[in-house]
């Protein structure tokens, strides 16, 4: 029988998937022309939320501001280094149309864990980062501060395309 932090872990992640499908789940209702399903979805989602950040709170899975940060790098660098190198191998010796998402997830990830750990750097020089306006490519995913540039580095994508958060 699992303990209750293996339960936990496996509720964080059954609710994290939940949520992420449920509002892809709602793009989807939305461009076929059903609103108000698109916002039953977007609620669910966000209840699914509020039960995986309960859940992993309870998991002890929030520290300090530098442990989230240290935590968030590592999680960043095993992703790009360990786990998303072997997928996108796979994805092309299947000729999967996965492979290109997942070539993009491994390329932004390693961008990801470097502004983790530049993040990091200031708050142990005793500040916070600087404020800049931060924009996201929606295509692959990357986040560039201040502005974007002419093209997302990693998948083409042009300016006018990111987001501002």
């Amino acid at each position: 029988m699992p303990s209750t932090l293996e339960d936990l872990k496996t509720a964080f992640a059954g609710e994290s998937q939940a949520n992420r499908k449920y509002l892809a789940f709602a793009k989807k209702a939305e461009t076929e022309g059903f609103p108000q399903i698109a916002k039953l979805f977007r609620a669910a989602a966000e209840a699914e939320t509020i039960h995986a950040l309960g859940h992993f709170q309870n998991m002890g899975g929030v520290g300090s501001t530098a442990e989230n940060l240290q935590a968030a790098a590592a999680g960043e660098t095993y992703e790009y280094t360990e786990m998303y190198p072997s997928m996108v191998e796979q994805a092309e010796k299947e000729g999967h149309k996965g492979k290109v998402m997942l070539r993009h997830a491994r390329d932004v990830e390693k961008i990801h864990a470097g502004l983790f750990q530049k993040a990091l750097e200031t708050l142990r020089a005793g500040s916070d980062l600087q404020s800049l306006d931060i924009y996201i490519c929606p295509v692959c995913g990357d986040i560039e501060w201040g502005t974007p540039p002419d093209k997302c580095p990693v998948c083409g994508a042009p300016a006018s395309k990111f987001q501002k958060l």
